[in-house]
């Protein structure tokens, strides 16, 4: 998350009398704005002009006429009680971080058995999100978490077609006409399933190692796949989801997402 200093904002006050937001309240969303944080990465080098608007019953913030963190500025946090159309605006702002869960953690909110999972992993700030998806225990690798419910189920459901792109070592020399079965298609029990890309990275005397790219997210898909094809997975790494990439994010470490990628990820959820 970036953040920047409200100098470089401007607060539309149109309507703000009309809804009987005092100054003060209307600034408030304008530092509830910044909290949100603004991409300034663009192609020019500037810094990005947020504004936040009062409507009809809404408070809404743009960058440069674009949404930021797709499209609605869901709260204002602020030491006024901060009112539109006499309701008081949601205090929870849609938040998206990207986890590097290390191996050995189970993706989960608790387990009766002991285990420890990744929100014994993640600040306790944190562990009021949801995780998009899953990793088994011995994977590592990208794992989304947020608070928006609804866009986490349309992006995690296999209906959606978000490719997921993996690391895998694994057993054996692979052959390229075993690349070719992987994206043919391997019969599982719970029915056929492919690679929509394939790519051998190296061959050893003992070990492979290739990446995968998958749209549906199956428990366990990319082990039983491998293992269908007689290369059982030694190390499994989850480098990408959607437009979201892993990159140099250490073992259980975790980042904000910017605006830019979580418009990203709206785009891929059809919203």
């Amino acid at each position: 998350m970036t953040m920047r200093p409200t100098s470089t904002q401007t607060t539309r006050r149109s309507g703000a009398a009309r809804r009987g937001l005092s100054a003060l309240a209307v600034a408030a969303l304008t530092v509830s704005l910044a909290a949100c944080g603004s991409d300034s990465d663009d192609e020019s080098g500037r810094t990005p002009e947020a504004e936040v608007t009062v409507t009809a019953g809404a408070a809404e913030a743009t960058t440069d006429g674009l949404p930021t963190a797709e499209a609605r500025l869901f709260a204002a946090t602020s030491p006024w009680n901060t009112r539109v159309d006499g309701e008081p605006v949601d205090a929870a702002l849609k938040r998206w971080i990207a986890f590097h869960k290390p191996p050995g953690v189970l993706t989960t909110r608790s387990d009766p058995h002991g285990g420890k999972t990744i929100y014994d992993v993640l600040p306790s700030e944190l562990r009021g999100l949801r995780y998009v998806g899953r990793l088994d225990r011995d994977a590592e690798g990208l794992l989304l978490l947020t608070n928006d419910g609804e866009r986490a189920n349309t992006l995690a459901h296999p209906s959606g077609g978000v490719e997921r792109e993996y690391w895998l070592e694994v057993t054996g020399r692979v052959r390229r006409d075993t690349l070719d079965r992987l994206t043919a298609g391997v019969e599982l029990e719970d029915g056929v399933a492919r690679a929509v890309r394939a790519r051998l990275l190296s061959v050893g005397g003992v070990s492979s190692k290739l990446t995968l790219v998958l749209t549906e997210g199956r428990k366990r898909e990319v082990r039983r796949m491998l293992s269908a094809v007689g290369h059982p997975v030694m190390r499994l790494r989850r480098e990408r989801f959607g437009s979201i990439r892993l990159d140099t994010l250490a073992r259980g470490a975790w980042r904000e997402l910017g605006a830019r990628e979580v418009r990203g990820l709206a785009v891929l959820s059809g919203r």
